[in-house]
């Protein structure tokens, strides 16, 4: 059952979360009713704070120290933030007119910028591959048995593979395919159903049929081996503002970035939500960062998310910043991305 809280200790509650996040330092009564001005006694807000860590929201590091928050604390007034968003993310100091349609450009952009302004480690997930658009298709005769197809998506990755024949290849079939599939394929999506029916139109030659069965993997095995891209960013900075006792944390967090299969699991659970969110701890379900936190946001087209942006540090950090800084990258990479997708 869920602890209710009144008014008043939620704004005490609030403003002890926010004040050691600010400072790192336990906060006592006398010190918050200074600092905050609240309308009521030192004596009035001890009782408070006593009562918020009967419930388990508050802890104190020592007998004589002020209130800390606990996780439950957190977590509570990570709730609130996220109960109290705007409909529409804040502007952020993120530029991609310049990354043009080079998808990489973009996310290298973002993941640079999350970590100059939140000072936290950054991960930033592609699109994946199989949702770029075709944009254009060329397929050149090199030798009389040999072909090189090049496939530009609308995410600016260009591909070439070079195809051996078993007999020489009519020049007029390698300019006839070039031509049928920027009719026919150039606009659609790389993993779509469509795209590979297209290499199956019976209404097609024997003959190029089989040209265009040589050419397929060019496009199938692009999608079928790629691995989910990744970038990451901030490692120097997590550092350069954490705490002793915060040491531990960030270490192991280092750690994680080291293997790629945890990271994707993170990232994972960032995709699957159309919301900002905050997991810290426990919630991460990762033993190595007990005592770390993720805020992440993901982007995409209307219909379909494609990818995902996230900050973790520790779970002492300016949530609030960080859910903005999150839902602000998220929706400039949507408004990038709905333009790369309908440029291809």
């Amino acid at each position: 059952m869920e602890t209710e809280l009144t008014v008043r200790q939620r704004d005490i509650l609030r403003r002890v979360v926010e004040s050691y996040v600010a400072t790192g330092q336990p906060v006592g009564s006398q010190g918050l009713v200074e600092r905050s001005g609240l309308n009521v006694s030192s004596s009035t807000v001890r009782s408070e704070l006593a009562e918020l860590e009967r419930l388990g929201f508050l802890t104190h590091p020592h007998t004589s120290a002020g209130r800390v928050p606990t996780e439950r604390g957190y977590r509570l007034y990570v709730d609130g933030l996220l109960e109290r968003m705007e409909p529409r993310p804040g502007s952020l100091p993120l530029d991609l007119t310049a990354a043009r349609s080079e998808l990489e450009s973009a996310m290298r952009a973002t993941t640079e910028m999350l970590s100059q302004v939140t000072r936290l480690l950054v991960l930033v997930s592609a699109p994946p591959l199989e949702t770029a658009i075709v944009r254009h298709v060329e397929v050149l005769r090199l030798q009389p048995q040999v072909v090189m197809v090049v496939v530009i998506t609308s995410t600016g990755g260009v591909t070439k593979r070079l195809l051996t024949s078993g007999q020489p290849v009519d020049p007029g079939l390698a300019k006839w395919a070039g031509e049928y599939l920027n009719e026919r394929v150039a606009g659609l999506q790389l993993g779509s159903h469509l795209l590979r029916q297209r290499f199956g139109d019976q209404s097609l030659s024997v003959q190029e049929l089989a040209f265009l069965e040589m050419v397929a993997p060019t496009f199938t095995d692009l999608v079928e081996a790629e691995e989910q891209r990744l970038f990451v960013g901030g490692a120097a900075g997590l550092l350069a503002d954490v705490r002793p006792d915060e040491l531990e944390a960030c270490r192991r967090l280092l750690e994680v970035l080291e293997q790629r299969a945890a990271l994707l699991g993170i990232m994972g659970g960032v995709v699957e939500s159309r919301r900002a969110f905050v997991r810290m701890g426990a919630e991460l379900e990762n033993p190595a960062l007990q005592n770390v936190s993720l805020v992440g946001a993901s982007y995409g087209l209307t219909n379909r998310t494609l990818g995902a942006v996230s900050l973790l540090g520790p779970v002492r950090m300016d949530y609030d910043m960080a859910i903005r800084a999150v839902r602000g990258a998220a929706h400039e990479l949507s408004r990038f991305v709905e333009e790369v997708y309908e440029e291809g």
